[in-house]
């Protein structure tokens, strides 16, 4: 059949609260314009973020309540492992609350100040936890990952090119080689299963670990089956086996990929430095059992684990996101192309061209997302990744506006009022305005900072 059903009945519900254009003009205002700072009831479709904001399934539900809250050695803890390890052949597993605070483990591990780390495109946390530490995050995407029309099936590729003459120049200050799969940062873009092997083979040459992001790795495996001809028959499981194998380390948000509410690890191979992790581990999450989860978190995460790889439930995933890209391609609204796995990034520098990068378009489009249609999105461009680590400002590569679709959350109904929504704002875009910041901290502004409009 053509249509692409969700897979799964709906068994609960929570209500959504209708709000007026009027009323969020009023709340938006209140929150200094930082959509991050509005009141989640005051929002009709959330598409902030895919992290944490899914829908558990039954099993997962019942799974919980056989949690054991042990504080050390918990059955759930050795279950959750068991599913972890099925899939990631890593000898040690290290849970934490989330996938930042894995980051921060690995990072008071082996980033320190004159250190630089190389990545396709670090996202937001990675970046903030690397240049806390006192090291440098280095970005080396291919090109056609910054060229939002680029139709290139595997843009979070890693350049090889530009990673081994930085390999060269640099040896001695870097301290691994770290992959972001898929690449969310550059438009949920997948990595190809031959250049997650070539970045692992020049990370071994020079002597460096290779660690994997893995936090969206079963999209990225759907992609890796669907455009690379070698892997076309293979599972999905296989494919997931194959490419941590090639890993020395991982970091894991479990709010995503794991079908998680909340959770994450970090998982290596080295002895010695998993005894320094769970030593950190100790003094800020909690015992190497729990590592800031309840029982019950672990017990959802392991059923999470088995769901995730269900092709199934993937292949709804990802058309989900190419539906909606289809839909608002053909009223002319530029976005990354292809569709990611999951989220659509609107290409708001483009759409927005009167406004300077510099008085954040994404920003200006992400805000009447929510004044007009009640439809929060994020955005991923200068105000997230303009201010350099001396201060300055400069313009990102891209202003995006992510679209990110929560797991089993929403339906096509969701998906068709969005699309409304744009064709409605594409009759008076050039009218929407630029914004300015009035105050922000020193890391990781967008959290928190405030805004006011350009007049």
């Amino acid at each position: 059949m053509k249509t692409i059903i969700e897979p799964f009945r709906i068994k609960a519900i929570e209500p959504i609260r209708m709000t007026t254009r009027d009323e969020r003009e009023q709340l938006i205002r209140e929150a200094n314009f930082n959509l991050f700072a509005l009141n989640s009831d005051d929002v009709l479709i959330d598409l902030l973020t895919d992290s944490g904001t899914g829908a558990m399934s039954s099993a997962q539900w019942s799974a919980m309540m056989t949690g054991d809250e042990s504080y050390a050695g918990s059955p759930s803890f050795f279950r959750f492992e068991s599913a972890v390890k099925n899939l990631m052949p890593f000898k040690h597993i290290i849970p934490t609350h989330q996938g930042r605070a894995a980051e921060a483990i690995l990072c008071s591990i082996l980033a320190e100040p004159g250190r630089r780390i190389p990545n396709n495109t670090h996202f937001d946390t990675t970046r903030g936890n690397i240049e806390a530490s006192g090291a440098v995050a280095v970005d080396l995407l291919i090109d056609e990952g910054k060229d939002p029309n680029s139709r290139h099936p595997f843009k979070g590729n890693i350049d090889l090119i530009k990673l081994r003459k930085f390999l060269d120049e640099n040896a001695d200050s870097v301290p691994c080689v770290l992959l972001t799969i898929t690449n969310n940062a550059g438009g949920g873009q997948p990595v190809s299963m031959e250049n997650i092997r070539a970045v692992s083979e020049l990370a071994h040459e020079f002597d460096k670990p290779f660690v994997i992001d893995g936090c969206r790795f079963t999209e990225n495996a759907w992609f890796i089956k669907e455009r690379e001809s070698e892997q076309a028959n293979r599972s999905i499981t296989d494919i997931v086996r194959d490419r941590f194998a090639t890993a020395d380390m991982m970091t894991m948000s479990a709010k995503k990929d794991a079908l998680g509410n909340i959770g994450g690890w970090l998982a290596l191979n080295d002895d010695a430095l998993a005894d320094e992790a769970r030593a950190h581990l100790i003094r800020t999450e909690g015992f190497p059992t729990y590592g800031g989860m309840a029982g019950r978190d672990l017990e959802a995460l392991a059923q999470g684990l088995i769901e995730i790889v269900d092709e199934n439930y993937l292949r709804y995933r990802v058309r989900t996101n190419s539906y909606i890209a289809d839909r608002l391609m053909a009223l002319g609204i530029p976005m990354v192309q292809p569709a990611g796995g999951h989220a659509v990034f609107i290409d708001a520098r483009a759409w927005l061209s009167h406004i300077d990068p510099l008085q954040y378009p994404g920003h200006s489009l992400a805000v009447e997302l929510y004044r007009h249609g009640g439809i929060r999105g994020c955005e991923i461009g200068t105000v997230m990744f303009g201010k350099q680590p001396d201060g300055s400002e400069e313009p990102a590569i891209m202003d995006l506006v992510r679209l990110a679709f929560p797991r089993r959350t929403y339906t096509q109904a969701h998906a068709d009022y969005l699309i409304e929504v744009f064709e409605e704002l594409a009759e008076r875009k050039d009218d929407l305005q630029g914004y300015r910041i009035t105050s922000e901290p020193k890391l990781m502004r967008h959290f928190t900072c405030r805004f006011e409009p350009l007049a």
